[in-house]
């Protein structure tokens, strides 16, 4: 695989993805995750799709992925095609918006938040407990 490859990956790699990614891209989903968060943990992914160090996270973070949907029901914003959406969940969850960044959501309150280098599946599986 070449350093590009690596770097910005490709659609085959992206469409068999560990995570199972749910795509976020409206308010309705937002508040039907914010009520699934009372009964099971919510991570949220805002990625750019423009951005070298995004996707670098992103494949990190997929290549580590380690958890089952009755684990961790993981949702992907793209952030520049939902700009309004991630303004959103900055607002609700009182975090700053970042990119790339992941949000844990428990009892519809954001427990986690973390963005760029620190976007790590080791810190995600020690909150998870």
């Amino acid at each position: 695989m070449s350093f590009f490859t690596n770097l910005f990956g490709n659609s085959e790699e992206e469409n068999s993805s560990k995570a199972g990614w749910r795509m976020l891209t409206d308010l309705g989903q937002l508040n039907e995750l914010i009520e699934l968060s009372y009964q099971q943990p919510v991570l949220i992914f805002k990625h750019s799709t423009r951005c070298s160090i995004s996707r670098f996270a992103l494949k990190n973070f997929e290549n580590e992925y380690a958890f089952s949907e009755e684990d961790l029901q993981p949702y992907f914003l793209d952030l520049l095609e939902y700009r309004t959406l991630s303004n959103e969940i900055a607002n609700r969850f009182d975090v700053m918006h970042q990119s790339p960044q992941i949000l844990l959501i428990k009892k519809g309150k954001c427990v986690y938040d973390e963005s760029h280098d620190g976007i790590d599946v080791g810190s995600l599986k020690r909150i998870l407990g």
